[in-house]
């Protein structure tokens, strides 16, 4: 499952393209999640943070590729989809401490770095 929001003072929508995805243990997946900018004048990076819910399924949850990796700018009024690259480790399968647990959430964050984003448009 897929769960998303932004920092309050952040004039950004930020949602996933699909609330959930089965995955199977070992085998890679890939899912988005679409940001707007909502500012009419101003472009704006942020920085996405992220956890895993129950957390010790975090263990076992591997990113290849990520836009929580580095930062993310978006021009006024521009919409981006933004992939994930993920597999859950086989191991999961063999903890005892998750052999009920069929669902694991992925949920991000973003944040408005504070970083003056006017200055390198020049």
């Amino acid at each position: 499952r897929f769960d998303s929001t932004v920092g309050d003072v952040m004039p950004w929508s930020f949602v996933p393209t699909q609330l959930d995805v089965k995955v199977v243990p070992g085998e890679t997946a890939l899912s988005f999640f679409t940001a707007t900018n909502h500012s009419k004048d101003s472009a704006i990076t942020g920085v996405a943070t992220y956890n895993v819910h129950p957390p010790r399924a975090g263990l076992y949850f591997n990113k290849i590729q990520c836009f929580c990796f580095e930062e993310q700018r978006l021009l006024p009024g521009e919409t981006v989809d933004m992939p994930v690259f993920f597999f859950i480790d086989p191991e999961y399968a063999e903890d005892p401490q998750l052999a009920r647990c069929n669902n694991i959430t992925l949920s991000y964050t973003f944040f408005q770095t504070d970083e003056d984003d006017d200055d390198d448009e020049e």
